[in-house]
């Protein structure tokens, strides 16, 4: 099924506009490789296999979605493609480098540098302000301050959250805090943007326009991977894998955005 595109401006977030330029160099090469990836669970006397040797490469710059019933592995794969978690087995390697051979603080680094998380439940900090939160990834990274809120002002014109800068997350709508996360995602041009469920908690519009957002991203060069258990959403990427039971049950594309 194709994606239903409506004819107007996509949002575009300047401060990424080098994604460009990185993805023309890096066409073809493998951002995420997974080699056997295997996770287990020890639940009570039980042994769980949440992943089951799964063989995989994500090209720099592809839009995928990931999908699968409830227990299909597809969240634990998420948090070891984000470094939150790490394998039981196998290895993955992202931009060439083996996350094996990684230390704590290695990882943590990476996942400031390469990756960008998007959450269903936005995960903003209650007491800080849209820009602020925006600022914050760069705040932890050593960023300077003039750069930083430079950064800050041109991610929120990019997701047209500019006059709501001052504002915290309870002043503003589930949109409006979705699309804050957004540009707090991409303000350190991370290589990849990981995002779970990120209209799950928005109505139809908002979360369209979220997915506007995300894919004129994706057209700037930045790797989309989306986790989502809708197939309208799952649909728009070009390409599609679904999970059962801890193994890849099916890889297409799916022609969206030809």
């Amino acid at each position: 099924m194709k994606a239903s595109r409506p004819a107007r401006q996509l949002y575009v977030i300047s401060s990424t506009e080098s994604l460009s330029d990185r993805a023309i160099a890096e066409t073809s090469k493998p951002i995420i490789e997974l080699k056997g990836l295997r996770r287990e669970f020890q639940v009570g006397d039980e042994l769980v296999h949440a992943l089951n040797g799964i063989d995989l490469q994500i090209t720099a710059g592809e839009y995928v979605s990931i999908m699968g019933p409830s227990g299909s592995g597809k969240s634990t794969l998420l948090y070891i493609l984000g470094l939150l978690d790490v394998p039981t087995a196998g290895g993955y390697r992202l931009a060439g480098v083996n996350t094996a051979q990684m230390n704590d603080d290695e990882r943590a680094s990476a996942r400031q540098r390469d990756i960008g998380f998007i959450f269903q439940s936005f995960h903003l900090v209650p007491r800080m302000s849209a820009a602020e939160n925006v600022e914050l990834p760069m705040t932890l990274a050593g960023v300077a301050p003039d750069e930083r809120r430079e950064r800050v002002k041109q991610a929120l014109e990019g997701v047209a959250l500019a006059d709501r800068a001052g504002h915290r997350p309870d002043q503003l709508s589930g949109g409006q805090r979705q699309r804050v996360a957004i540009a707090r995602a991409i303000v350190t041009q991370p290589k990849v943007l990981l995002a779970d469920e990120p209209t799950g908690n928005l109505d139809t519009a908002s979360g369209d326009e979220v997915l506007h957002i995300m894919e004129a991203l994706n057209q700037q060069g930045l790797t989309l991977i989306v986790v989502t258990h809708d197939p309208d959403v799952g649909e728009r990427a070009g390409r599609h894998i679904g999970l059962h039971d801890g193994d890849v049950a099916s890889d297409r594309v799916t022609g969206a955005g030809e």
